[in-house]
């Protein structure tokens, strides 16, 4: 078997990172919109938290931000003329439009795509599919660049598959891998794919249950439509692959994705009691198929609520936790500042990491206020990528993380991103220029080639 890693590429912020409370479920997102927000030291929390787990033994690399305002987007929705009277002319007529074309969202990558190792899938490579994310006008609009990022970072065609995002509708709604887990031994090795959705689009017998029992606050985004076709086009093994429905008490409760509830890795599962629907059911059968296919027992940490409420969990990011294997073979949970600021959740992964009852020795706390203000924590801000030695061979050295590339891509965010950033700010033609000119230097300096619209 040769080797393989998990390599987790970590979304850099994009220079017009902003609160404008775009994401509607998102609780965070919600309640900070209209804030001020700081692009610099955004970017330089993401890059402190690469660095770090670099530190630590593992394999690190890097997505790019797009650009934006999105320019293109907004001539497609009716405004034109120059650049600087389309941006005029949505702030005055469309600022919520304008608001959506200028998101730094793409700087949570595990909605980028969903990614199957070659250990899965049926042709022995690695698969790639962006996300459509259709769901959130402002987050509609990535995939096609993402797809043009991935390919770019993932070039051989003897290793890596890349498939077109899903139809974006809203039978298909894709949310990437923030409602996919691979469970596994070691990473070569083939594992368990576990895909969870929110709801059903197609089927009306069940979709009628679904009208009982579905979320009534906030909307379930990820369809079972979608986790099926991804399934598919990745030719995974049936036996192998489990879908479950997350419970509309989580998604309500503010857990937008399934990584607000759960995460997993290797032989460790992490979850919330209120996680899934019919949860004792799900939890069975990924220990049984878990147990077949690896051979081993699969590790299942439940937090009851007695113990840290669903809001606590929420609130803390608990579980948009990255949840990580070192190089002893014990694992970390790589959490945001607020979990430790949070008594219960604080207390809680105190007597666990001190029962040392499962393989989860040790937690690190990060700052990421400014990603997490806008709903999105350590787990968020990554997109965990399996690949073996060839494979990583493979890869676009130039989107690989080292100490080197931390110095360039430090001074690069240094040189080029402001401190402080207002809403009103999109309009302002002189940001848009500005990003251009960073995005242009940043794929020179990753060796990206002409990723974006206006190099084209």
């Amino acid at each position: 078997m040769t080797p393989a890693f998990e390599v987790n590429f970590d979304g850099l912020v994009g220079p017009t990172h902003g609160y404008a409370g775009l994401s509607y479920g998102n609780i965070a997102s919600f309640n900070h919109r209209a804030m001020v927000s700081n692009p610099r030291e955004a970017a330089l929390q993401g890059l402190i938290k690469a660095r770090a787990l670099m530190g630590l033994g593992l394999k690190q690399g890097i997505l790019p931000p797009q650009e934006r305002p999105d320019i293109k987007a907004l001539r497609r929705l009716g405004f034109c003329g120059t650049d600087s009277q389309i941006l005029e002319a949505s702030a005055k007529q469309a600022p919520e439009i304008l608001a959506s074309m200028s998101s730094a969202s793409s700087m949570w990558t595990a909605n980028a795509a969903t990614v199957s190792p070659s250990a899965d899938s049926g042709d022995g490579k690695v698969h790639f599919t962006s996300a459509n994310l259709n769901q959130k006008l402002h987050r509609s609009i990535e995939f096609e660049t993402t797809t043009r990022i991935l390919r770019s970072i993932f070039p051989s065609e003897q290793h890596f598959a890349h498939h077109e995002a899903l139809i974006p509708c809203d039978a298909l709604g894709d949310e990437g891998a923030a409602n996919h887990t691979r469970l596994c031994g070691n990473y070569g090795e083939p594992g368990l794919q576990f895909f969870v959705y929110g709801r059903v689009a197609l089927d009306s017998s069940v979709g009628s249950t679904d009208a009982v029992y579905g979320p009534k606050r906030f909307p379930a985004r990820q369809t079972i439509e979608a986790s099926q076709a991804i399934a598919r086009l990745h030719q995974l093994n049936p036996e192998n692959t489990v879908f479950a429905q997350q419970s509309a008490q989580s998604i309500d409760g503010g857990a937008f994705h399934n990584d607000v509830i759960s995460v997993g890795n290797q032989n460790v599962f992490f979850y919330h009691e209120t996680a899934f629907r019919d949860g004792e059911k799900v939890i069975g059968e990924l220990k049984s198929r878990y147990e077949r296919i690896c051979s081993r027992p699969l590790e299942t940490i439940c937090v009851p609520s007695k113990e840290v409420s669903l809001e606590a969990s929420v609130k803390s990011y608990l579980f948009n936790s990255q949840l990580v294997t070192l190089a002893d073979g014990n694992m970390a949970l790589i959490a945001p500042h607020e979990c430790e600021e949070t008594p219960s959740v604080s207390d809680y992964l105190k007597r666990l990491v001190g029962e040392a009852r499962t393989g989860l020795r040790q937690v690190r706390y990060f700052d990421l206020r400014q990603s997490m203000r806008n709903g999105g924590g350590p787990a968020c801000l990554r997109l965990r990528v399996v690949l073996n030695q060839n494979q990583l061979a493979a890869t676009n050295q130039g989107a690989l993380f080292s100490e080197e590339k931390f110095t360039l891509l430090k001074k690069w965010v240094e040189t080029h991103y402001r401190d402080r950033l207002e809403p009103t700010d999109m309009r302002d033609p002189k940001l848009l220029n500005e990003s251009r000119t960073a995005l242009d230097e940043l794929t020179k300096l990753m060796n990206l080639g002409s990723i974006y619209d206006f190099q084209r």
